[in-house]
């Protein structure tokens, strides 16, 4: 892909979304540390000071993916809540369809939880005061949107909704450094198996995570 010097600002828009699906593409083959500026201007058909004039860093490129990747993942998770939450069964039993849906759909985002768990200590470094600014704002309306989805089928959580569902992003964020071991690490599973017996599997590690949290934020009867 290469293109001419954008002169309007819908060619720059073409520009940026140009170099934000490339990094996405990126990110399904290689995790998030090892995407370079280098790499992403070589791929998008840009050099890199070009790259640099539509992003101010490679964090900034991520920092916007992560808000983009988080947005389209809310609206995927809206109907497997709709679909996986029985709104006439108990607030316990809501509780655990809601983590079952949540950790289901968390876990099969591995690069969204792997860029979650870069956030705070790489991503929200090397950027300008304007930058953070502009993803604080973009991640507390995200952050809204799933706390109402949380909210829509178990109003028993109130106004912790958004809490519970900050720290299940973090939790999916951490949890996913764990879920894909190195190679060397692997080799000591194999040859040693009783040494892998708390092996972390995301999916089940985020259940157990969630549905303690939600059933600690119900009511107490």
């Amino acid at each position: 892909m290469t293109f001419q010097r954008a002169r309007s600002e819908e060619q720059r828009e073409i520009r940026r979304r140009a170099i934000l699906e490339t990094t996405s593409a990126m990110l399904d083959e290689m995790p998030v540390a090892e995407v370079t500026l280098n790499e992403l201007s070589r791929r998008v058909g840009l050099a890199k000071t070009a790259v640099l004039r539509y992003f101010e860093s490679r964090e900034a490129v991520l920092l916007d993916l992560m808000d983009d990747r988080t947005t389209t993942w809310l609206a995927a998770l809206d109907q497997e809540l709709t679909h996986g939450v029985d709104l006439d069964r108990s607030p316990l039993q809501r509780a655990e369809q809601v983590a079952d849906v949540l950790s289901r759909s968390l876990a099969a985002q591995t690069v969204l939880c792997d860029l979650y768990g870069a956030q705070g200590g790489v991503l929200e470094h090397n950027v300008s005061v304007e930058v953070v600014r502009r993803h604080k704002r973009a991640s507390l309306g995200n952050l809204a949107v799933m706390a109402d989805l949380v909210r829509r089928h178990l109003p028993e959580v109130g106004d912790r909704a958004e809490l519970f569902c900050l720290n299940a992003l973090l939790v999916g964020g951490a949890l996913s450094a764990y879920t894909s071991p190195p190679p060397s690490l692997l080799a000591v599973y194999e040859s040693e198996p009783a040494l892998a017996i708390h092996q972390v599997d995301l999916r089940t590690a985020l259940r157990v995570a969630i549905i303690t949290s939600l059933v600690g934020m119900l009511p107490r009867s």
